[in-house]
């Protein structure tokens, strides 16, 4: 066996435990793809609200946008949409492109370095699509909760923003990797979406 001890180790874990470590390394390269994809993301949402806003003002744009208090907070509770407080229309579309320019680089390394997928495209796309409609609404819920409460809560704006920046990354992070994970262990197993024969 040539190679540096790790990979001496590692080919005789593999050897003895194959299916831990095809887990292993799936999950590692799934977890390092996704955080460099939500750097990208992170990047792109540095200018966009502000492109954004150029194109549609201040505007405020919510669905269903239900009145709710939270620890003496009354804000808007919303599926879609942010309050002004968190950039309204203009980081909705913001995060919206981020999170759409994002996978159209995470899909692709995802099917096929990760899972080495060679199974249909079409429904694959579908089915991660949808993933990622519901990351986005759960992560759209949170931070429709969190933000609010976290500005009324912490007055010091630059702890504030620290915190809540912190608290979005790890909470909206850790939904998304899971359910995109569940998803994309399912849509590129061998078989998946085959038609039977």
């Amino acid at each position: 066996m040539k190679g540096n001890a790790f990979t001496k180790w590692w080919n005789g874990f593999a050897e003895k435990h194959p299916g831990a470590a095809k887990w292993i390394r799936e999950g590692g390269l799934f977890v390092f793809f996704s955080y460099v994809v939500t750097a990208i993301k992170a990047l792109l949402l540095i200018f966009l609200p502000g492109m954004y806003r150029g194109m549609v003002g201040d505007a405020e744009w919510m669905w269903p946008g239900i009145p709710v208090s939270l620890f003496g907070v009354d804000f808007s509770l919303a599926i879609v949409g942010n309050d002004l407080a968190a950039g309204g229309l203009a980081f909705t579309l913001a995060n919206l492109t981020a999170i759409f320019f994002g996978e159209c680089i995470n899909f692709p390394l995802q099917r096929n370095v990760t899972f080495r997928s060679h199974g249909p495209v079409g429904p694959q796309i579908l089915a991660h699509m949808a993933a990622t409609v519901v990351v986005f609404l759960v992560m759209n819920l949170f931070t429709c909760v969190w933000n609010p409460v976290a500005l009324a809560l912490i007055s010091n704006a630059a702890l504030r923003n620290t915190v809540q920046s912190i608290v979005t990354t790890v909470v909206t992070g850790g939904v998304a990797m899971v359910i995109i994970f569940a998803v994309d262990k399912t849509i590129f197993a061998p078989g998946w979406g085959e038609k039977a024969k």
